[in-house]
C-alpha cells in the first residue's frame, strides 16, 4: 500500500509540476509592448501631438494645429493578437492602427492602414474599422449596434484585435465589433493615435492606454469564436468566404468569364467595347470616333425578386453609370434596359445638378429618391469614395421594401408598392412606362453610360 501511495503521489506531483510549467509556457507567449515606465520601442510619426508616461499609462495629449499623430511600435507585425485597455476624454476621437506602414513614396510618408476606432460621439463606431489614409471605412458599426453599445465612455475599455492571414476581427470589452476580410496589408506596425482637432476647446485633452501586449505564436489556440451579431463584411476579391457560402451568398460574376452574362438587346455577351481584365468587369471609355463600338449595357441571364446584392464600382472623373434591378419586368411593352436603379455618377458630370432634390446623385434612387445619410444623424454626406476608387453598392429587396448602401452606409429606403412610390413615379421620366417598379422579379443590369470608363467587381447576391 504504501508503495502504490507513493507511485500516484509522484504522478500527482509531476502532473501538477507539468500543468503549471505548460501554464507558465502559454502565458510567456504574451509579449508587452509597453513597459510602464517609458515609450522604449515606440516612435512619433507625421502630427505634431505630444506622448508622456504617467501612473503606468502612455498619455496622449491633443494639440490645435497637428494633424493626426502617431505613436508607433519600431517592431513590424503580420498575424497577431493583441489586447490592450484604453481611456479617451469624451469628445476626441482616436484609434489604435496595426498592420500599418509609413513609405516615403506614399503620400510622402503619410501612416496608412487599418485602425480600430475610437469614437466617443454618439455615432458610437468604436472597434470599427477605418483604412486610414487608404480607403476609408471598412467596417463601420452600423451594422452592428450591439458592438457599437458596448464601449464605456469616458472610462477605460478593453480592446483586443486578432489580425490572422486575411480574417481581421476586433472586440471591445468582450463584444465583438468588426469581422472583416481582407487582403490588402500583411505586416506593418501598431500605433497609438491622436486625432487632429478643429475646436481648439478641445486641445489639451488626453488620451491613455496601458497594459499593452501581443502575442505572435499559435494563434489558434487563442483565436475567439465569432460571435453570431457582427456580420462579416469581404473584401476579397471575386472569392466568397465560408462564412457567405453558409449564408447563402454566389458569386453573380466568376470574375474571368462571360458566364450568366448577356447583352440587354441580345442573346449573347458584347464583343466590343467591354473588357474582362485584373478580376473586373470593364467597360471602356467611349472613344469620339466613328469606328468605337460601345457595348451596351449587360444583364442576368437569371431573374431575381427577393435578393441582397453587393457590387463594388469605380468610377472615373465626370463619369455615369448605374445598377438597375427589376429590368424587363414592365406589364406591358418592351423593358430591356428600364428598371429600378442605383444611380452611380461622378460629382463632375452634368447630370449631378439635373433631377429634383439630388435625386440623380450617387447611390440615389435614379430620377425618384435622392439618397443621404440615414445611419448617421449628425452628418449630411455620405461617405461616398470620388472618382478612381472603389465603393461598395449593397440593394436589398424584400417584398416590397428595398435599401440602397453605399460603403455600409444606409442612404435610400422605400416601399416600392406604396402610393407614395406610384406618386413619384407619375411625376418623373418613368410615368410612360407601365407597371414600372412593380413586377414580381426581373433581371439585374450593369450600365454601359457614356463616357464609359467604368469598373464593376466583387458581383454576389443571396436570394431570400
Amino acid at each position: 500500500m504504501k508503495i502504490k501511495f507513493n507511485f500516484f503521489s509522484q504522478l500527482t506531483i509531476l502532473s501538477a509540476a507539468f500543468f503549471i510549467c505548460s501554464y507558465a509556457v502559454a502565458q510567456t507567449k504574451w509579449k508587452s509592448l509597453f513597459n510602464g515606465k517609458d515609450m522604449s520601442g515606440w516612435e512619433i510619426k507625421n502630427g505634431t501631438a505630444k506622448y508622456h508616461v504617467a501612473d503606468d499609462a502612455i498619455v496622449g495629449t491633443s494639440r490645435a494645429g497637428s494633424p493626426n499623430t502617431f505613436l508607433c511600435t519600431k517592431e513590424m507585425y503580420s498575424d497577431f493578437i493583441l489586447e490592450l485597455e484604453v481611456q479617451v476624454t469624451p469628445g476626441l476621437n482616436s484609434g489604435i492602427q496595426f498592420r500599418s506602414n509609413s513609405l516615403k513614396e506614399y503620400r510622402n510618408g503619410r501612416v496608412h492602414g487599418y485602425q480600430s476606432e475610437l469614437d466617443t460621439s454618439k455615432r458610437a463606431w468604436s472597434a470599427g474599422i477605418f483604412d486610414e489614409g487608404r480607403r476609408g471605412w471598412l467596417y463601420p458599426l452600423t451594422i452592428n449596434t450591439k458592438g457599437g453599445a458596448a464601449f464605456n465612455n469616458g472610462d477605460w475599455n478593453k480592446v483586443r484585435i486578432e489580425a490572422i492571414g486575411n480574417s481581421i476581427k476586433t472586440f471591445m470589452n468582450g463584444v465583438q465589433c468588426a469581422n472583416l476580410m481582407d487582403d490588402m496589408t500583411d505586416k506593418g506596425f501598431i500605433a497609438l493615435q491622436v486625432h487632429s482637432i478643429r475646436d481648439k476647446a478641445q486641445e489639451g485633452k488626453t488620451i491613455k492606454w496601458k497594459n499593452i501586449k501581443i502575442v505572435t505564436e499559435n494563434l489558434e489556440q487563442y483565436r475567439t469564436k465569432n460571435q453570431s451579431h457582427a456580420r462579416q463584411i469581404s473584401y476579397l476579391k471575386n472569392t466568397l468566404t465560408q462564412e457567405e457560402k453558409r449564408k447563402g451568398w454566389r458569386l453573380l460574376w466568376d470574375g474571368k468569364t462571360t458566364d450568366g452574362w448577356k447583352g440587354s438587346k441580345s442573346d449573347e455577351f458584347p464583343k466590343n467595347g467591354i473588357e474582362i481584365v485584373d478580376g473586373t468587369i470593364h467597360f471602356l471609355k467611349h472613344e469620339k470616333t466613328k469606328n468605337f463600338k460601345k457595348s451596351g449595357d449587360i444583364v442576368t441571364k437569371e431573374r431575381f425578386d427577393n435578393f441582397e446584392l453587393e457590387v463594388d464600382f469605380m468610377v472615373k472623373n465626370g463619369g455615369n453609370s448605374g445598377i438597375k434591378y427589376f429590368v424587363d419586368a414592365l406589364t406591358s411593352g418592351d423593358g430591356r434596359n428600364i428598371g429600378l436603379e442605383y444611380q452611380i455618377l461622378d460629382n463632375n458630370h452634368p447630370d449631378y445638378s439635373g433631377g429634383v432634390g439630388g435625386n440623380r446623385t450617387i447611390g440615389s434612387l435614379y430620377d425618384l429618391i435622392a439618397a443621404e445619410n440615414l445611419s448617421e444623424s449628425n452628418r449630411d454626406d455620405i461617405r461616398a469614395n470620388g472618382e478612381g476608387r472603389w465603393n461598395r453598392a449593397r440593394v436589398v429587396v424584400n417584398g416590397g421594401n428595398v435599401e440602397h448602401w453605399i460603403n455600409n452606409i444606409k442612404v435610400v429606403e422605400y416601399d416600392r408598392f406604396s402610393q407614395s412610390m406610384k406618386n413619384l413615379i407619375k411625376k418623373s421620366k418613368y410615368v410612360k412606362h407601365q407597371g414600372f417598379g412593380m413586377g414580381s422579379s426581373g433581371r439585374i443590369l450593369l450600365q454601359d453610360h457614356s463616357p464609359g470608363d467604368i469598373k464593376f467587381k466583387n458581383i454576389k447576391i443571396r436570394e431570400f
